[in-house]
């Protein structure tokens, strides 16, 4: 956008924010607006000034209602309240005490145009709806419901810390600064601290012994002083983004000088320095607001190392000084002065007084000459300074140079090669033809030498072209004055060629060296998003410091009290000093040692990785020279880097604590299942138990022999359920431990069988277990004693889960490798998403009346089947019913239960 005002059309980035802002608005219009009132502390007259701007809103025809208004017994305040609908408030009975509150659903169901809600930061009593009362304010917005409301400046989080440091008091009440930023209107309440404290001894504010303690602690003068200049420039800064933000919107270029701003440049010279100074003295006596920038331009790439130096030094200078410093890129540097100063309306920009020959500024005017000629209603200021004068370069820099003598005797070659060239054709061609082949060495020169000597290119050419081919020849005279036209088009052309050619390999230089930036940063997101542990994302940061630096790196990480190196690069060394600088950076959130201002005898630099919660670790970078620690583009890039991996930390930190939640969670949810599910199973036969044993106790005189009997039968039978019941815990517990040793001794799959009916005989009652297995069958390596626990189980489950009048098959067969134990029923089955569920630890599908268990007993087998090497499965039965079946190695090898 020009800054003189002739083209006031917007630019894209400013339509753009005109649409965030419309669309803001219109998201806003369907809200209720926001009106607070703002004190710097009670008794400025917040409450007072609420009242009476709802008494003129009432006036003009709108509803409004007092949610909560406290108006602390002042008769001044009860007669605005006066005439007002108050809504009756809502008692919360808490710890035996009646505390009176806002009634927010009544408040809603109400829904007035403008509702009263005093005390914004108020905490509500416990029981509310809401936490806050600023909580009720926005659901009373987003009901579409206008609020007026009021709270002091020291309420407002961002300044809680402020407010400690001023008052010694700490606020505990506080909200958050974006109801101070989105709100429709703020309307300040002010009164002289004087006046205030005069209002405190009458009793206006607290009763007597109220206020004397309150003028102990918080309410002496310099507090209210300082807290009074908080709510006045906090308010203020509020008006000045709305003012900003409506020039923005509008495209207005101003500046509109409500208050003043001073803008100052530097470009690493040796006036540089002063020329902050100067700006700092400026805005100290207009008690103004002040920013320094450094604009770079595709040509300043030329720039040497020691200018870029001389930026980054003045910029810390003037950051140390009180100034915003910016780092701006930009085509031109009065085009880019001017978009700054106008987008942060600056009312003034300083500038130094030129110091070049007449002659030169004449062909080429100075940037304050063209500041001064485009800055419209901006003041320029400009500062002089005495003349300094520039060191000699040395022979050996100036013998390196490309613009030393090896470039221009280079142009002087190829303008004779040139020459050359144009006699051969001397007999074929006019001499105003020949021109071609001189502009043709000027473009050569400005691709491959650089401006200044495409200049001299050009100059020579025309010296040349005179000299050798315009007649007379050999001589610098004349004949056809046309020819004069000739030689300063040839001039101005070839200037203007290598000018444009010269500016388009530096901006390609400067579009390099950005993009081997954003590569840099490029491949190293990338490699942190892959980064699964900190471990990963230490040595992704290592990898490419040391690739886009060429640097040497350190990564220093807390461990307890201290900070310990936890990955460097191979050869780095970092002592007890350089540990030391280190925790300083770690501790004060700073950057310190080399190329800063702190801990300078340091060998590295050492940047904090940082979020806005904490800090999560220290980079300390060693550079290849002392050059490149001031080097803006080093540092700029080195940030970058650093917050990339803090953010890469945090992530990690973030997953591990949601991982470390998940497992909490599950052992939560594996404790809730063991008592929901074990707690019935075990009290219904200890029940039992303790039933028969009563009945014997009270009335075994009296029963018969078989009822005493029946009873005992029947104690024992739970006394053994309940005994099985513990031992699959147990047995659970010990598979999970590991403690599980197996005794493995060859064994007939018969033997195992018969074993496990035998146990089960007296619980299967009448129920048909047949068992088939091939005629031969060789001895199994197993600990018989745990696979017929397993066999036992598997049959219970099978009559638990099946009718009774069906029957239960075995079968058993090996091949080459494995013995297969096949166990079905012909009950209902398991539905297919349940079939891999089976096997977890209290897990049970819906059973049939009577039955229960803990759901241990298929997870027990499972633990028993895999420590001896084998598989268990369950499928279900194409003709319905399920089938267990499970898998044991013939020859079990090294297994980790022996």
């Amino acid at each position: 956008m020009p800054a003189n005002g002739d083209d006031n059309r917007p630019s894209p980035e400013t339509l753009l924010k005109l649409a965030q802002a419309e669309e803001a608005e219109a998201e806003q219009a369907k809200q209720g607006k926001l009106k607070i009132f703002l004190g710097y502390a009670a008794g400025v007259g917040k409450t007072f000034a609420m009242l009476e701007a709802a008494r003129q809103r009432r006036n003009e025809g709108r509803d409004v209602v007092a949610g909560y208004v406290e108006s602390h017994g002042r008769f001044e305040t009860d007669a605005l309240l006066a005439g007002l609908e108050i809504l009756p408030r809502k008692e919360i009975i808490h710890q035996g005490v009646r505390l009176p509150e806002m009634d927010l659903d009544a408040l809603l169901a109400r829904k007035p145009q403008i509702a009263l809600v005093d005390e914004l930061a108020h905490s509500n009593a416990p029981g509310s709806r809401h936490e806050k009362r600023w909580q009720d304010v926005e659901e009373l917005l987003a009901a579409g419901i206008d609020v007026f409301t009021t709270v002091n400046i020291q309420h407002f989080e961002s300044l809680n810390d402020v407010v400690a440091q001023i008052t010694g008091v700490v606020v505990r009440e506080t909200l958050p600064d974006h109801l101070l930023d989105t709100a429709f209107d703020i309307r300040l309440v002010d009164i002289p601290p004087e006046d205030l404290l005069q209002r405190l001894h009458e009793g206006k504010v607290y009763i007597a012994d109220q206020a004397a303690k309150a003028m102990e602690k918080f309410f002496r003068p310099g507090n209210l002083m300082a807290l009074r200049e908080l709510s006045l420039r906090r308010t203020a800064a509020r008006v000045d983004d709305q003012m900003r933000a409506y020039m923005e919107t509008q495209a207005i270029t101003g500046p509109w000088a409500t208050t003043e701003r001073l803008l100052v440049c530097v470009s690493g010279s040796p006036y540089s320095e002063k020329l902050i100074r100067a700006t700092c003295r400026l805005a100290e006596e207009l008690k103004a607001q002040w920013y320094t920038v450094y604009i770079e331009t595709p040509g300043s790439g030329k720039h040497v190392r020691e200018n870029r130096e001389h930026v980054w030094r003045d910029l810390r200078l003037a950051e140390s000084l009180g100034s915003q410093v910016a780092s701006v890129t930009a085509p031109t540097v009065t085009d880019a002065i001017l978009d700054y100063a106008t987008r942060h309306n600056v009312t003034k920009i300083v500038m130094g007084k030129p110091t070049r020959p007449r002659w030169r500024e004449l062909v080429i005017p100075p940037v304050v000459d063209q500041v001064i000629r485009h800055s419209g209603a901006i003041d320029v200021v400009v500062v002089s300074f005495e003349t300094v004068e520039k060191p000699a370069p040395h022979a050996a820099q100036a013998a390196q140079s490309p613009f030393g003598f090896r470039g221009y005797s280079a142009t002087l070659m190829l303008v004779i090669a040139v020459s050359v060239v144009c006699e051969f054709f001397r007999p074929f061609l006019d001499p105003t033809n020949m021109v071609m082949f001189y502009l043709l060495a000027v473009v050569v020169a400005a691709v491959r030498l650089g401006r200044k000597q495409a200049v001299v290119t050009s100059l020579l050419g025309v010296l040349a072209f005179d000299f050798f081919f315009v007649p007379p020849r050999l001589t610098f005279a004349v004949a056809d004055t046309q020819y004069l036209i000739t030689f300063i088009a040839l001039f101005i052309v070839g200037v203007v060629i290598s000018t444009l050619v010269a500016r388009s390999r530096e901006r390609a230089e400067a579009m390099r060296a950005r993009e081997v930036q954003t590569a840099s940063l490029y491949y190293l997101s990338r490699d942190l998003a892959a980064a699964v542990d900190i471990g990963a994302v230490m040595k992704a940061l290592i990898r490419n410091v040391e690739e886009a630096l060429n640097a040497h790196v350190a990564l220093f990480l807390p461990e307890g009290e201290r900070l310990d190196v936890m990955a460097a690069s191979s050869g780095l060394i970092i002592d007890a000093k350089e540990q030391a600088v280190a925790d300083w950076a770690f501790r004060n959130r700073h950057p310190a040692g080399r190329g800063t201002d702190t801990l300078v005898s340091a060998d590295l630099l050492y940047l904090p990785l940082q979020t806005p919660a904490s800090v999560l670790a220290v980079m300390g970078v060693r550079l290849e020279n002392d050059v490149e620690y001031r080097s803006t583009e080093s540092r700029r890039l080195l940030d970058a880097f650093a917050t990339q991996a803090a953010m890469a930390m945090e992530r990690v930190q973030f997953s591990r604590q949601a991982e470390q939640a998940q497992i909490l969670q599950a052992r939560e949810n594996l404790e809730r299942a063991l008592l929901n599910s074990i707690s019935h199973d075990l009290r219904t036969p200890l029940a039992s138990v303790t039933g028969v044993l009563t009945s014997l106790r009270d009335e075994g005189a009296h029963l018969s022999d078989p009822a005493r009997r029946e009873l005992l039968d029947t104690a024992c039978g739970e006394a053994e359920r309940l005994n099985r019941f513990v031992g699959n815990l147990l047995d659970m517990t010990r598979i999970e431990a590991g403690a599980i040793r197996l005794n493995l001794e060859p064994c007939d799959v018969q033997d195992l069988v018969g074993c496990a009916l035998a146990v089960l005989e007296p619980r299967i009652e009448n129920r048909e277990i047949s068992f088939r297995m091939l005629p031969i069958m060789p001895l199994v390596p197993m600990d018989l004693v745990l696979m017929t626990q397993v066999l036992v189980n598997l049959l219970e489950n099978s009559v638990k889960y099946s009718p009774p009048a069906t029957p239960i098959e075995i079968a058993a067969r090996t091949d080459a490798t494995r013995l297969i134990i096949e166990i079905t029923d012909h009950g209902p089955g398991v539905p297919e998403k349940d079939l891999q569920r089976v096997f977890d630890k209290f897990y049970r599908i819906p059973v049939p009346e009577g039955a229960g268990g803990t759901g241990l007993g298929l997870s027990i087998c499972k633990g028993i089947v895999e420590a001896h090497g084998g598989t268990i499965r369950a499928e279900n039965r194409p003709g319905g019913g399920l089938g267990i079946v499970l898998h044991l190695p013939l020859n079990p090898g090294s297994l980790p239960g022996l």
